[in-house]
């Protein structure tokens, strides 16, 4: 390299790579460093290497102004200090670090190889050792990138709380086997943006997708010694640089365009885009793992230690690590990223993996932890969508129901008990405190509905067709003879597991899923639909399937026969949930007169024709009930200041394994129109306003009554 050197001492802020003007300022934070190289390299392939030490510092950071390089260049570190892992020191000028603050990835990981770790893998002492050689030709670099880019007036959706439907997806697995699309564009950012996509979503009704990790991530070694990947990506080694392998391209700085184009379409489109992120570890494991980044820079800065032996880490999270959010340096990175994703590449909001692992305080979870104030305070990051996963595998780690004001959460009791519910292990009064929004849990803190994030399946564990088609896990596929992965089903009384030509068996299953998929969309709080639920697809059983990077995750676009029936049924119920505002309130449901003129919000209704009294919902036969939601009884005002009006609802339940007589409430404006059915519900004639019926065994029926004009 020529005309290269180091001309300034630069400035401290904003970490990472920043281009100026005639050169790049340099910024890395090492508490405990004794001496930082910036290491500048030829090319990706293994070309000269130029070290250029930062000699100045300012709070822990160190800095410098090089003149002579610009966007493109490829870049590590290198940290000098103390190896001394019994203090939680493990420094190792002999690797060369990705920079935590790296905007991409200009060489992934090549392979893995022991010149990775920084102790001798062969060691009797394990990671006490120190293993000299030089890691620059495999480690990943780090790219200096300009993040010039034409939003043309790019505006963030902001569709309420309230009005979001989330679409939880794959960017890979989604597009990889849309054959319309060429073939380099299947399973990419730009595939996710294509007319085809974007038509789909559309029409499907959803307001916003939930993308698992675009953060870049590794694949585990054992897995590439298994012939598997990470395909979910929960693997993070960067928490700034994009996933390079979902772009159609490969230079960086037109993968980072695709990425931004990605969104702007999706914005256009009115749909919001939510990011799954983990913060809550990294990629580098435990002591054992290799030293790539955060361990080199400032291990014991970035990442919880054990209090007694800090040469093992504290282990939230089951990966290995958990990043700290007690030190300054871990709590400003994660805010850092959050800031940066929001502000550069436009995203609308977040939902966090394991988020209990964050709020952990010196003696275990805190709802009033640095975590959140910081969040709380922040100007922008408080008013875009925070989604939490309330729990981690540590004591006390299950917090659904505590977060705080100002974040939603994955209501994991909704996705239990509806399930329990459906099965007929549960009685409706657990039904209906999911239908109302979960008041039991986030009526609290100022919190609304819109805290409940509900879900019945998701990428973690079986899918909907799989849920009840399969008694038992078959990750067979994974390689760990079914060790992995959570059992968590029981039998559905469906028949064997499967396929079978059994029409009855099909139909049942096809009807417990419905009745699971309309339970979803009719309940006040947030729906979260599992992408390839309403495609009927299927994981063979397979209830773990992060490491399948194929035809079982990746989602078909043959429409053909029973994918069509239930996605036309998922649209039918999306539909119905955004024409009619009572089942998508800004409060809870309470059964409460709520003026002189204004009716109850929700009427529990009882097969006999009255409403239901508090002895009833212990009785065996309230497994069938209605919901009674009259439409005159919401005075919301949509966003425009105009008054949200809609019809009268009844949604009737049954998941009683007999028919039940259910005798329905008289009309409060227009007779009752049957608008859907999961069951063969026999309609007699509407010759007056009461309807008096046999309500199918396991099925669930809507009617509206049409307000008068």
């Amino acid at each position: 390299m020529i005309n290269i050197q180091l001309t300034g001492h630069g400035v401290p802020y904003p970490l990472g790579a920043t281009v100026e003007k005639d050169g790049v300022n340099f910024s890395i934070f090492s508490q405990n460093a004794d001496k930082v190289e910036v290491c500048l390299f030829d090319a990706a392939e293994g070309g000269n290497e130029t070290r250029i030490e930062l000699t100045e510092r300012t709070n822990h950071v160190w800095h410098g102004f090089i003149s002579g390089i610009g966007p493109g260049q490829l870049y590590g570190y290198r940290v000098h200090g103390p190896y001394e892992p019994e203090n939680g020191h493990r420094f190792n000028p002999n690797k060369l670090l990705l920079d935590p603050y790296a905007r991409a990835i200009g060489r992934p990981l090549k392979e893995w190889k022991p010149e990775l770790f920084g102790y001798e893998l062969d060691s009797e002492s394990l990671d006490l050792s120190f293993d000299d050689r030089d890691s620059s030709a495999i480690a990943p670099l780090g790219m200096v990138m300009d993040p010039d880019f034409n939003w043309d007036g790019d505006t963030h959706p902001q569709t309420p709380w309230h009005r979001t439907v989330i679409y939880e997806v794959h960017t890979k697995g989604f597009t990889k086997k849309l054959n319309s699309l060429p073939e380099h564009l299947r399973g990419t950012y730009a595939g996710l943006a294509s007319n085809e996509a974007m038509d789909y979503l559309k029409n499907l009704g959803v307001t916003a997708v939930e993308l698992l990790p675009v953060h870049h991530h590794l694949d585990d070694s054992f897995l590439l010694e298994r012939g598997l990947t990470n395909y979910w990506g929960y693997n993070t080694l960067s928490f700034f640089a994009f996933e390079p392998s979902y772009a159609s391209v490969t230079d960086p700085h037109d993968a980072m365009r695709e990425f931004k184009g990605m969104v702007k379409r999706l914005h256009q489109e009115g749909i919001e885009v939510i990011l799954d992120v983990v913060y809550n570890h990294t990629a580098e494991s435990s002591e054992r793992g290799p030293t790539l980044s955060f361990r080199g820079v400032d291990n014991a800065s970035y990442y919880r230690l054990s209090q007694e032996h800090p040469r093992y880490y504290e282990d939230f999270t089951g990966c290995g690590n958990t990043l700290s959010m007690q030190h300054p340096a871990g709590l400003r990175l994660l805010m850092d990223s959050l800031r940066y994703w929001v502000t550069e590449m436009h995203v609308d909001g977040f939902r966090f993996d394991l988020a209990s692992a964050l709020a952990r305080e010196l003696y275990g979870w805190n709802k009033l932890s640095s975590f959140f104030d910081a969040i709380g305070q922040d100007p922008v990051l408080s008013t875009v969508k925070l989604i939490a996963e309330p729990w981690d595998i540590g004591m006390g780690g299950y917090q659904v129901g505590n977060f705080p004001t100002g974040w939603a959460e994955w209501n994991g009791r909704y996705r239990d008990e509806v399930r329990r519910c459906w099965k007929g292990n549960d009685r409706a009064n657990e039904l209906s405190k999911r239908l109302s929004g979960s008041a039991d849990l986030y009526n609290h803190s100022g919190r609304g509905p819109h805290a409940s994030v509900n879900f019945i399946t998701a990428h973690d564990g079986f899918g909907l067709r799989d849920l009840v088609s399969y008694n038992e896990k078959h990750n067979e596929a994974n390689q760990e003879e079914s060790r992995d992965g959570a059992n968590d089903n029981e039998s559905w009384n469906c028949g064997h597991e499967g396929e079978t030509d059994d029409a009855g068996i099909i139909s049942l299953r096809e009807r417990q899923a419905k009745n699971m998929l309309a339970t979803l969309l009719l309940s006040q709080g947030v729906p979260m639909l599992l992408a390839g639920d309403e495609r009927w697809h299927t994981q063979q059983g397979n209830n773990n399937a992060y490491c399948q990077d194929n035809d079982i995750s990746w989602l078909s676009w043959d429409f053909a026969g029973t994918p069509q029936h239930m996605l036309e049924f998922t649209r039918e119920l999306i539909a119905l949930r955004q024409e009619q505002p009572v089942l998508s309130r800004k409060n809870f449901l309470t059964g409460l007169e709520a003026g002189e003129d204004i009716p109850k919000d929700v009427i529990w209704w009882n097969p006999e024709g009255r409403e239901m009294e508090d002895h009833d919902w212990d009785a065996g036969f309230t497994r069938c009930f209605g919901m009674w939601l009259p439409g005159s009884a919401l005075k919301e005002m949509g966003r425009t200041g105009q008054p949200r009006m809609s019809d009268t609802v009844f949604v009737l339940s049954n998941s009683h394994y007999e028919d039940v007589e259910f005798k329905m409430p008289a009309a409060d404006a227009e007779p009752w129109h049957l608008r859907l059915a999961t069951g063969s519900l026999k309609m007699p004639k509407r010759t007056r306003k009461t309807l008096h019926f046999a309500m199918p065994a396991r099925s669930l029926a809507v009617f509206i009554s049409k307000r008068a004009e």
